[in-house]
Order: structure tokens, then sequence, then C-alpha cells
């Protein structure tokens, strides 16, 4: 049987848009000779669709569409495509939300073959499917040209098991186990299916391959999966379709953060066995293929990842172009590649906003940069505006020294600058701090914090660095028309990271080492150790440890009226880490001062 892996890029709610992409790639499916085409889960309406699922009047439309797609769209195919489906009665009140399921519908030649409901809802990290959806408790088979073929969605395979979390699960019934050896003695699959909706996050690719093919390892069967694409607000999908052999081995490999159709033969049954092994198949693929997600370099990946993001955010919701700060330092200079490749350079507006603490080499870096990329870059002098604010305060603050409240002017005049440029030009505002920047609040609420979209703010110091020299050292991949060198000016990487708001400042005036600060975010955001346990397994200084410990918390009220970010870790800072803004807990105190 040869099947079509087919990932899309839907828009969340633009229902009519989304059902015309399927019905276009069903064509090409048969066309291709494919007897089964599969679709991302929920991809009729795109994922993750969050609260409109709570209105009646959104589930009666998506289930008005699938309707409309599975019977004028699958002649001569089997599709099977992702959409929330009413469960039980429907309520006699009208505006009443319906209880509803994430769904698997199977259509060919016009009618209903069958429909899945998703046995394993996610509700850690950014996921929450417990708040909408009602789990399935049945396993679901069909017949594809002889071929058994059960269907699965996203967590019924992985069991929270590559992010870490299986333990939501204890006591469930295995929803794989179910579907190879059937609780009614009837013949298990001999094909699993797979549609998700499983976020890009650095590192899980690995994690999930390993699950697939474990699954077809260890159940003799295929297991073929089709991930979403492209940028939805926050997330961003990768694609990278896969299809694993009885034997493990990887036999068909689609494409990351494209749209794209993943053909593969699959084996048909010698006999119709009851117990299943890799013998009780033939006639598929069967050798194994390189895998380009695991062979792609991580900053590549990121990148990518990060273009993907921006470029979809901003086709989503309506823009063309976007406009940055351009400071010279390496933070603006990452954002603007990233913007360039996204939007294309002629689309990216760079503003230059030197003020009193500038130095001459970063102006002179910002102004190389976009020379090289190809973006406009305008000069917008900050002195004036900011002697004008002072002016006005002096006043109120006479007999009190300069302080914190000076340099923040100074970022405030900046963002206030940017929106007026995003406002006159319908530009989106790009804001370019990064994570550990973020983390400890080494920003300004309504300065430079002011944007539409944080590329970055997952992003730690480190790792843009990293991404800096890979940027520098394959510009050809970049995909920025014109561009022949390294974009980034090496003093960009050099020059001690500062935010110039005062003579001779720099980051680390305030902050520990970069590589330590990085480390000891890692620990405590991402992986969730306590401050004590952080100074027990690497030594670093107690103080240190407690400072940047309390800094995250009460840099909290900063995040929360932050532009969202791109997540491209296991735990970012948005809607997926909800930490109370008022609290006392304060774990720095376990530590022992010494």
């Amino acid at each position: 049987m040869r099947l079509a892996l087919i990932q899309t890029n839907p828009t969340v709610g633009d229902l009519d848009a989304n059902a015309a992409c399927l019905a276009r790639w069903a064509r090409q499916a048969k066309d291709a000779g494919a007897e089964l085409a599969v679709f991302p889960e929920l991809s009729l309406c795109g994922y993750p669709p969050k609260d409109l699922l709570l209105q009646p009047a959104f589930i009666r439309a998506c289930a008005r569409a699938a309707k409309r797609l599975g019977e004028e769209h699958s002649a001569g195919i089997t599709i099977v495509f992702g959409t929330p489906l009413p469960v039980g009665e429907a309520p006699a009140d009208q505006s009443a939300a319906p209880r509803i399921a994430n769904a698997l519908l199977a259509y060919r030649d016009g009618q209903l073959l069958a429909y899945y409901d998703k046995r394993l809802l996610p509700t850690y990290d950014v996921f929450d499917e417990d708040r909408y959806f009602t789990p399935g408790d049945r396993p679901v088979i069909i017949d594809v040209s002889g071929v058994r073929v059960g269907l699965s969605v996203c967590e019924d395979l992985w069991h929270g098991k590559d992010a870490g979390f299986s333990h939501h699960y204890d006591g469930v019934r295995d929803p794989v186990g179910d579907l190879c050896k059937p609780p009614n003695g009837s013949p298990g699959a001999h094909v699993i299916i797979n549609p998700s909706a499983s976020p890009f996050v650095l590192g899980k690719g690995q994690r999930q391959r390993d699950l697939l093919a474990h699954h077809a390892r260890e159940r003799g069967v295929y297991v073929c999966a089709v991930n979403q694409v492209g940028g939805n607000d926050e997330l961003i999908f990768d694609g990278h379709a896969a299809a694993f052999s009885p034997r493990g081995d990887l036999v068909a490999a689609g494409p990351g953060f494209a749209e794209a159709m993943t053909l593969v033969n699959v084996g048909r049954p010698k006999i119709s066995p009851t117990r299943l092994d890799p013998s009780a198949l033939s006639g598929g693929d069967e050798k194994p293929v390189p895998d380009p997600l695991l062979s792609a370099d991580r900053d590549e990946l990121l990148f990518r990842a990060l273009t993907l993001g921006i470029r979809d955010y901003a086709r989503k919701t309506g823009f063309k172009s976007a406009v940055l700060g351009l400071s010279g330092g390496i933070d603006s200079a990452v954002t603007a590649v990233l913007a360039a490749a996204a939007l294309g350079p002629g689309n990216v507006l760079g503003a230059s906003m030197p003020g009193r603490y500038s130095s001459q080499g970063s102006i002179t870096d910002a102004r190389l940069l976009a020379d090289a990329l190809g973006v406009r870059l305008l000069s917008l002098p900050i002195d004036g505006p900011v002697s004008a604010l002072e002016g006005v305060l002096k006043d109120a603050f006479a007999g009190r020294e300069p302080d914190l409240t000076e340099e923040n002017l100074q970022s405030r005049v900046r963002g206030t600058l940017l929106m007026g440029l995003s406002n006159k030009f319908g530009h989106l505002l790009l804001t370019t701090g990064n994570k550990s920047e973020l983390a400890v609040g080494y920003c300004t609420l309504y300065g430079d914090m002011n944007g539409g979209l944080a590329v970055l703010s997952d992003i730690t110091k480190e790792l843009v660095y990293s991404l800096a020299g890979w940027m520098n050292r394959h510009p050809e991949r970049l995909g920025i028309p014109g561009l022949k060198a390294a974009p980034i000016p090496i003093a960009s990487i050099t020059k001690p990271p500062s935010a110039e708001l005062r003579p001779n400042q720099t980051d680390q005036d305030s902050l520990p080492p970069y590589p330590i600060l990085d480390d000891i975010l890692s620990r405590i955001v991402e992986r969730r150790q306590s401050p004590k346990q952080v100074v027990s397994e690497t030594g670093y200084d107690p103080a240190v440890v407690k400072k940047v410990a309390r800094l995250i918390d009460v840099a909290e009220y900063k995040r929360k009226q932050a532009p969202i970010g791109l997540k491209v870790t296991g735990v970012a800072f948005g809607f997926g880490r909800r930490m109370p803004i008022a609290q006392g807990y304060r774990p720095e105190r376990e530590i022992e001062s010494r």
C-alpha cells in the first residue's frame, strides 16, 4: 500500500483555507498513486485552537467543514484528517459548549469509514487538552486495500516520554498496545499512523524518533507519523514526517519547516495474522534512509525554526514588514538576520538610535550590518527627547542623584520611537532581548521590551552567540538575496555586551558571566532545580545563585507584560510556565550563607 504523509501549515480557525489546502494535497496524493493520505492532528482547524474550542458555533463550523471535505475530496483515495468532533448528545442550549474529542476522521469515496478520538490528552507545558477534550476509550483500525491501519494521535504514542511527563498516564491503557492486540480479540494493525501537532523543541527530535522506532520494532508494525508544520503564535511546528519499518528502520522521512508530502510503501500482509511480526508483512519500503532531522546542525535547526516563526506570525496576523532597533550589539544583529531571512531584506527597517553613551563602534557596527543584509537603516538620535524628559522631571527629581530611572528614560525613548515607526508604517515591531535578560529582568518595561514579537526570548545569550557564529560561517544557507559574506560584524560578537545607558557600562557589572548565568537559568527554569541543588551540583558561589534565583522571581511581573516569544526549548517564558507574581516562596533562603 502506498501511503502519503502530508505535513500542512494551517492557520488556526481559517477553516475554508485549511480545507482547501487539505483538498489540494489529497488530489496530489491520489495523482502520486497513494491509496491513503494522512494529515496532521486537528489539521482542519489548526493547532492549538485554544478557547475557540469553547465556542459552540466554532465546533459546528468545524463539523460542517469536515463533512464537506470528506464527502467531496476523497474519491479514489482514503483520507485521514484531524478535527474537533462533538461527543455524545448535543446540549439543549445552543449557546452551551458541547463535549468534544480531538478526533480523526477517515473518509473514502465520499463515505465516512470511521472516527477515532484521541485517548491520551497532554496537560503540561503548553498543552491544556484536559480543559477542552473528552478522551476516547476505544482503538480504531480501518482497512485500506487489505492493510489494517491503526489510528492514533500524537500523545497516544508519546505517553509524555518525549517531554519527560510519562507519569501523567499511570494506570491508563496503552493505545498502541490496543491497536496491535485489540481487546476484542480481532486481528491487530499492520500499520500505525500517528498524526500530530508536536511543537518544535531543541533536542526533542531524537527522543521522538527513538520512541517511534521502539514502537515499530517492539510491535512488529510500520509506524508512520506526520506532524504539523508552521508557526502559530508562540509555537513552531517542524514537520519532519517519518515512517519506520517493523524492524525499527527509518524508511521514509519528510523535510523540516515546510509543507511537503512524503510517500512510503508499507508492506501488505502475506496472511491475515493475529500475531504480528516483521515476517508477516512484505513488499514495503525496507531500505533505511537518512534522517534530515537528526543530521541537521543544532544552530541550523534553530535558525530555520525562528525564521519560520517570524514569517508565519507576520503572515497570519497580516503584517508584511518589520522594524527593529539596531544597537550594534549581538542580539539585535541576530534578530535582524532572522528578520531579513524570514521576510526579505526589503521588508525590514532598522533604526539606529544613538544616545549620549553610545560608542562610535556600535553605531558603525549597526551600519555595517544593515549594509550587509540590504536592509534600510534610519538614524534617530535620542539625546534631544531624553534631555526634554529630564527637563520636565527636573523639579520633581530635585535633591535625588541620577540612577536607574535616567537609564530607563533612554530605553523608553527608544521604545517610543520604534512604536511610532510601527504605527505609522504598519511594521511588526520585533523585540530583540534574549532569554537570559528576560529571566533576570535585565530589560525595561515600555522601553526595549516594546514590540509585537519577541524573537529571542527563549534563546539564552550563549545560544545567541552560537547562532551568530553559525550565521557568519554559512551565509549561503540564510537565503538572503545579495548576501555574499558573513553578515554580522565581528565586533558585535567579540565586544563585551552592554546596554550603553551609562559610562563604561557592561552587562557583567550586575550579572555573572553569561556561561555561568545561563547554566543557572537552565537548571532553575528548565530543569526545575532548587537553588540549593544548583549550588550542590555546580559549586557556584551561593551568593551568585541566590541573587539569580531572586532576580528570576522578581522579574515575573515584567515577563507577564512582555510580547509573546517564539518557543524553542522545553520551558519557555510564556503560557507554558505559569508562575504567580505576588508570592512569598523564597527557595534561595535554603542556601546556607557563608
